[in-house]
């Protein structure tokens, strides 16, 4: 396919795609880039200087060869002058985080609320956002934009979260009720991108991975809901309206009943079956308290039947668990794991290398700011 399109375009493209490829190979000269790209060396040399003068790129002192001519200067990610903001939302808070362009947390901020209502929950939302900002700003850092990762299917073009279980709400124009809050704090002009909660973790996974991830990467959100990322091709899979990684509403079986997912897996269903609050089941997790473990174990299994079924509807090469439930250990996430294996093995399968996510309890805010990085740095 052709690509057509006026040259700033054209020229974004191969600025980035010069961004990529330093991301992925730290220290590349400007040789190096116009060989990977195809581009001529002054094009090249005219494109990492605008880089550099706008915070993208850093130089290394030139390395020494032995040979004739200029000496190669290593050329790197800077992570000193510009800044990416992530938002978690979810029911009761907001976490908000500025990372640098490989990731690493420079500030953080939280809003607990007791509302459901949408201009309160965005007015929270925008304040925390504003606080990050303002670091930033006191930093001479340049922010990129801001990501929102959101508990319900979302379509990424509209910002729309088209129903929210959790928070009771439905069709909401979230990037558009964001925008009129963060005018209100002097913000309107920063770009907006919002996805649901599990999507945002898995680019967080990708875009700031240390290595090349092996795709398809299947990232697994446990929470209070049951949610799912794919990352494959280089990109998100939403699919048409946004709904790609609903998982939480799949179908197992349980004592000959069908159930849902989130009704058997969800730290919200672990609870209830427990009789006590989240809040209560986490404390005795946590304590290693042996009244819980039993139901551990039994929502372990189920989820290890869910993996078990992504992993043959998507064949992924990674499965990544988080959430607040991924820390659950061995009588969840370690009963998960045997179920796994002891269907693999029915089949004489070798079943997907499964990690639990490398940010832990802020995987879906560094995961907000990798989505402001992915819109970015793959315009097409």
């Amino acid at each position: 396919m052709a690509i057509t399109g006026d040259q700033s375009f054209l020229k974004n493209i191969n600025r980035m795609a010069m961004i990529r490829l330093i991301r992925g190979q730290p220290g590349l000269s400007r040789a190096d880039l116009a060989l990977s790209t195809g581009l001529t060396k002054s094009t090249v040399s005219q494109l990492v200087q605008e880089l550099i003068d706008e915070g993208w790129l850093s130089e290394d002192d030139a390395l020494v060869t032995g040979s004739i001519g200029r000496r190669p200067t290593p050329l790197r990610l800077n992570t000193e002058r510009l800044a990416l903001i992530g938002a978690d939302l979810n029911v009761g808070r907001v976490d908000v985080v500025a990372t640098t362009l490989t990731g690493e947390v420079i500030a953080t901020a939280q809003r607990k609320m007791d509302t459901k209502d949408v201009k309160e929950v965005m007015a929270f939302l925008a304040d925390g956002i504003a606080q990050v900002a303002r670091e930033m700003l006191a930093q001479r850092r340049t922010v990129l934009g801001v990501g929102v990762g959101v508990p319900g299917p979302v379509h990424a073009v509209s910002g729309i979260l088209h129903f929210s279980p959790n928070f009771g709400w439905r069709d909401v124009p979230v990037r558009a009720e964001l925008n009129a809050a963060l005018a209100t704090t002097g913000l309107a002009s920063l770009p907006v991108y919002v996805q649901r909660r599990a999507a945002t973790a898995a680019l967080g996974e990708v875009e700031f991975a240390s290595t090349d991830v092996e795709e398809p990467l299947l990232f697994i959100h446990l929470g209070l809901s049951i949610g799912a990322g794919v990352f494959v091709s280089d990109r998100l899979l939403s699919g048409h309206g946004g709904f790609a990684g609903d998982v939480g509403n799949q179908q197992l079986k349980s004592e000959g009943e069908h159930r849902t997912a989130e009704e058997l897996i969800s730290l919200r269903a672990m609870a209830r079956a427990s009789g006590i609050s989240p809040e209560e089941f986490q404390f005795r997790v946590e304590a290693n308290d042996p009244s819980v473990q039993q139901v551990l174990q039994n929502a372990g299994q189920y989820l290890g039947v869910l993996i078990h079924n992504l992993w043959s509807t998507f064949d992924p090469a990674q499965v990544v668990l988080g959430g607040a439930c991924s820390r659950f250990g061995e009588h969840y996430v370690g009963a998960a794991l045997t179920t796994l294996n002891t269907r693999a093995a029915e089949g004489s399968l070798r079943p997907p290398k499964v990690t639990v996510a490398r940010f832990g309890d802020q995987a879906v805010a560094i995961g907000a700011t990798a989505l402001v990085l992915h819109q970015i740095v793959r315009p097409m």
